[in-house]
């Protein structure tokens, strides 16, 4: 008996359920990679070609790719992967807003580029230590004049079944900064072809061979489609399908402390969805309404978001209650 409890002892020991998931953070050169239990989940770029720091890709615990690889590959590999090669300012996983003082940090690709058009730029690195990387950004004007403060942390984690990355996003005003009610925006992802919502007209309607779109939309207020979900409130919005075979799913969280709490959501059956809680007009469709945010210089304001990156059969609702202490 002595012999048999001991061996007990020593295997609960070695098994790994209980510990934090092993998280590498690499600095590379105008990126921060990350792997999680020794497999890449993805990469965070902040170089100086890019007019916004975006995560691509991401990855799930058995390593499918959730989001979508167009525009960091070309179009014609894009289609011959059978992506949509729409809206290429959708790269990954970002924070930018399309009016922030009149200036646009939404439409990011070079051939959007105009005299509004703002710059997300990297100011320092803080620290990368453990599962938790910090960095501050300066969100400068089109003349390079820094009007905002971003400070980031990000903190990694997962098990044998999910992904899961906590943004913490803290801003600081350099001088009146004024987030004008527009859908474009904000805390955003554009998810892979099999996360897509079935379209009629869509890329695999017309080609059996092409990635079926798979992708269904719930949220905290129960909606299933687009047409429900787009321009409504929820706690969290989440889209789940079959990538390469596999039942699997992302979610995005959003704190009940954030500003304007529960978030809107421009949720695109095409693959985009983001939570916004600024774009109250243009999501009500009524023009008597304002949801833009004003910061005075100095002032500040807070986000946190969970990005969680599940099986097909996780029940959502009861992995945000936990995350928001509820």
């Amino acid at each position: 008996m002595r012999r048999v409890l001991v061996l007990s002892l020593l295997v609960a020991a070695v098994l790994p359920t209980s510990l934090p998931a092993q998280v590498v953070l690499k600095q590379g050169d105008g990126k921060l990679s990350v792997s999680i239990q020794g497999k890449p989940f993805g990469e965070l770029f902040y170089g100086p070609e890019t007019r916004k720091p975006y995560f691509h890709p991401l990855r799930s615990a058995s390593g499918k790719q959730v989001t979508r690889s167009f525009p960091m590959i070309s179009e014609a590999e894009a289609k011959a992967a059978g992506e949509s090669v729409d809206h290429p300012h959708h790269q990954g996983l970002s924070f930018t807003y399309a009016e922030v003082n009149g200036y646009n940090y939404w439409a990011s690709d070079k051939t959007q580029i105009d005299a509004k058009s703002g710059r997300i730029r990297l100011k320092r690195v803080v620290s990368v230590k453990g599962a938790t990387a910090r960095m501050e950004f300066e969100w400068l004007d089109p003349q390079g004049v820094p009007i905002l403060l971003e400070d980031r942390t990000m903190t990694f984690g997962g098990t044998a079944a999910e992904r899961m990355v906590d943004f913490d996003f803290r801003f600081q005003a350099l001088t009146q900064v004024v987030f004008s009610d527009t859908k474009e925006g904000m805390f955003n992802l554009r998810v892979a072809s099999g996360l897509e919502e079935p379209q009629p007209k869509g890329p695999s309607a017309s080609d059996a061979r092409l990635p079926k779109r798979t992708g269904v939309l719930t949220s905290s207020a129960g909606c299933r489609t687009e047409k429900e979900c787009w321009g409504k409130r929820a706690a969290w919005l989440d889209v789940s399908g079959e990538v390469e075979g596999e039942k699997l799913g992302i979610a995005i969280f959003d704190h009940p402390q954030n500003p304007k709490h529960p978030t809107y959501w421009h949720a695109r059956g095409y693959g985009l969805f983001s939570a916004n809680p600024f774009g109250v007009r243009d999501y009500t469709g009524d023009k008597t309404q304002d949801g833009s945010m004003t910061l005075k210089q100095g002032e500040g304001m807070r986000f946190r978001y969970r990005v969680l990156i599940h099986p097909g059969d996780a029940v959502i609702d009861a992995a945000y209650r936990k995350w928001a202490g509820l």
